[in-house]
This record gives structure tokens, C-alpha cells and sequence, in this order.
């Protein structure tokens, strides 16, 4: 996933925006994954795996950015405002994930080549629905190309030129680090407490997928809170909130366990829900309200390759490599109690530095108008 994060979601993102309209090649990308993940029973040895999904991520990855482009775009061109008409519409991606986590769950293919099969439908779904969606032609070809870096499509880099815009997305692969931690090691500390005895039989390692959806299921109601929370505190601080709700994740994690210490994973599970939202659906709307709409595909990949990309591949190989060395017995189990607690601190050292480094005043009537002035144009 990170891999193909780091160039997929900007080299789809420039085509969406010089040459391709956005919903068609949304549509295409998830047509091809769904072809790829159907293969994916057929595969029988690790290596092959690895490259037969990491084709499927590169058709998958670049569609996060497309579908936010082509919700913004559709409710700009009807006169909405994306800052409040589209966390409604966000929360139904959601509420995909909590119904996808409870059919395999409760399905039981959990650890089975069946769940690709379902993928693999809901994919060509997806695909096809695409097609039927309001059109968002490029806009690019209104644009004189003046350079070789204009006539490559790669105007959304200028945006590290401003500093600010340059911590933002700084701050975005430190975090995109942080969600790649929850996802590779969430459900594997729940199924590792199927070793305890006392532990085998508690609904939380018998359904760890229904455990985990309540993260989800938070999620919802974070989306909702959104727009309120961006217009009372600004970006600044609902990504700071972010940051910290990052600390307690982690942290109730450390001190819970499926017996007595159920409640804090829940809790950890709810916590989650403004732990990513307020990073990863107002980062988006931040980006959207500072750039052009002539770069809105390549910025929002932009957006997605920082966190989804540099920050996935920098979480998984550093936390394997200091899990490894520092928190895996003899016998190799883990030391779980200390990895979250790892994990803690490296979020609670984000928040401070992003907290002093980050300029940025909160603006409310900028956040009001539905097509405020964007930070970089592409004249």
C-alpha cells in the first residue's frame, strides 16, 4: 500500500487533471482491482502475493484522492459548500467499511481467500456506478502550459514552496505514519491474546474485526462533527485534537486487555473516530480550500501520497525494525504493553512539535465561503 502510494495517487491526480475526466478513470481503477483481487485465491506463494498486490494497490491507492476530487468538484459546481455538504456524504464510505468488517467477520473468512472475492465485487460495483456519476472534465487545458514542469502536469509540487503548506505536509506523513501503526498491529494485538487462556474464549479475539469496526462506527459521528469543529477551531487546532486523540488510541491500547480491560480498547476504538477524521478528511478539505481547482485530482494526491505513502512505508518499516529489535521475546511473542507505549510517545512528540511549528490563524470566513481564495493557482 505504501509503496504505490508514494507515486500512483499524483500520477493519476495529474491525468484526472489534464487529460482524463476524474469519475471515468475512478471508475477504470476500480474496474482493473477488482480483476486483480479476483486472481488473488489463485495465488500460492508469498513472493507472487507481494506483487500481485502491490499491482492491486496501484490501481486502489490513487482512487482515495479521485473520490474526494470528484465530491468536491460535484459540489462546487452546484453551488455547496465542501467544508459542510461533504462529511455527509463521507460518512457513507463508513459505513462501507463497518458492513465489509461485519461480513467477513461474521462470515468467518477472516483467514480465508473468500474475503477477495467479495473485494473483488463490490470493486466492479463501484467501477461501473462510477460511470453514472456528474462529470469532471479536466480542467488543466484551460491552462497555457509555460514550462516543461507545467506541460508534465506537476503543479501541485509548488505547494512545498510555501512553508507553511510545506509543514502541513510534513506533519501528514508523520501522521500517516501513526495510522499505518493502527492498521498493521490493531487486530494483530487482539489475535495474540488468543495464546491466554483466560483471554480464548471473550468476544474480542473470537470477532476482532467487529471489535475493531467500532472504530468505524465512531467514525460516523466524528465525519458529522466536522464542519462545526473546523469552523469553530480552524485546522490548526482539530488536527492538534487529532494528534492527541493519536496519544490515547495508543495509549488505551497499552493498559487494555478483552477481559477487565475491555472498555479500554472500546474506548481506544472510539477515540479513533476524531484520531482520524480530523487528520485525514479536514486535511483534505484544508488542501482543497488552499489550492486551485484547475490541481484539485494532483493535490489531493498529493495529499495522499504524504500519508498514505511516505508516511504508511515510514511507520511499517520503523515500527518492524524496533518492534524486532526492542520488543519481541526470545520466543517471539510481543511486548504489547510497551509497543503502544512507544507508539504514545511518538504521537504526543507530533502534537507538541506540530503545535510550535505549524503557523497557521484560523480565518472563519474562510472556512464559510464555499470557493474561498486558494493559496496557489496554476497562472
Amino acid at each position: 500500500m505504501g509503496i504505490a502510494a508514494i507515486f500512483m495517487p499524483s500520477i493519476m491526480g495529474i491525468v484526472a487533471d489534464k487529460w482524463v475526466n476524474a469519475e471515468k478513470l475512478y471508475g477504470l481503477l476500480h474496474i482493473l482491482g477488482g480483476v486483480v483481487l479476483f486472481t488473488v485465491p489463485m495465488v500460492n506463494d508469498p513472493g507472487t502475493m507481494f506483487w500481485v498486490m502491490l499491482l492491486n494497490m496501484m490501481f486502489y491507492m490513487p482512487t482515495l484522492a479521485l473520490s474526494i476530487a470528484v465530491a468536491y468538484s460535484v459540489l462546487k459546481s452546484r453551488g455547496g459548500d465542501v467544508v459542510k455538504d461533504y462529511p455527509p456524504v463521507r460518512v457513507w464510505g463508513t459505513v462501507g467499511f463497518i458492513v465489509a468488517l461485519w461480513v467477513v467477520s461474521l462470515l468467518h473468512i477472516e483467514t480465508s481467500a473468500s474475503q477477495f472475492y467479495v473485494a473483488s465485487a463490490a470493486s466492479f460495483v463501484l467501477g461501473l456506478y462510477s460511470f453514472t456519476l456528474p462529470k469532471c472534465p479536466p480542467q488543466l487545458g484551460k491552462h497555457e502550459n509555460k514550462t516543461l514542469f507545467d506541460a508534465l502536469g506537476l503543479h501541485s509540487f509548488k505547494l512545498f514552496r510555501n512553508s507553511k503548506m510545506a509543514i502541513f505536509f510534513l506533519f501528514a506523513m508523520l501522521l500517516g505514519a501513526a495510522l499505518q501503526l493502527t492498521n498493521a498491529y490493531g487486530d494483530t494485538f487482539l489475535h495474540d491474546f488468543a495464546t491466554v487462556d483466560v483471554y480464548k474464549e471473550t468476544i474480542a479475539v473470537k470477532y476482532p474485526a467487529i471489535i475493531m469496526s467500532i472504530s468505524q462506527i465512531s467514525e460516523t459521528l466524528f465525519i458529522l462533527a466536522i464542519p462545526f469543529f473546523l469552523r469553530r477551531f480552524g485546522i490548526k487546532q482539530v488536527m492538534f485534537f487529532s494528534m492527541i486523540a493519536w496519544v490515547l488510541r495508543f495509549g488505551l491500547f497499552a493498559y487494555g486487555n478483552p477481559g477487565d480491560g475491555l472498555w479500554m480498547i472500546i474506548l481506544s476504538c472510539i477515540v479513533y473516530g476524531m484520531a482520524f477524521d480530523f487528520f485525514n478528511i479536514s486535511g483534505s478539505l484544508f488542501v482543497e480550500t488552499q489550492t486551485d481547482p484547475a490541481i484539485r485530482a494532483s493535490a489531493q494526491g498529493l495529499f495522499m501520497m504524504m500519508t498514505n505513502g511516505f508516511g504508511a512505508v515510514l511507520g511499517s518499516s520503523l515500527s518492524g525494525i524496533i518492534i524486532q529489535k526492542y520488543f519481541t521475546n526470545p520466543d517471539n511473542t510481543k511486548e504489547w504493553h510497551s509497543i503502544w507505549i512507544c507508539f504514545a510517545l511518538y504521537a504526543l512528540v507530533i502534537a507538541i512539535l506540530f503545535i510550535v511549528l505549524f503557523k497557521h490563524k484560523h480565518n472563519p470566513s474562510e472556512i464559510k465561503t464555499a470557493h474561498p481564495e486558494p493559496l496557489l493557482t496554476v497562472e
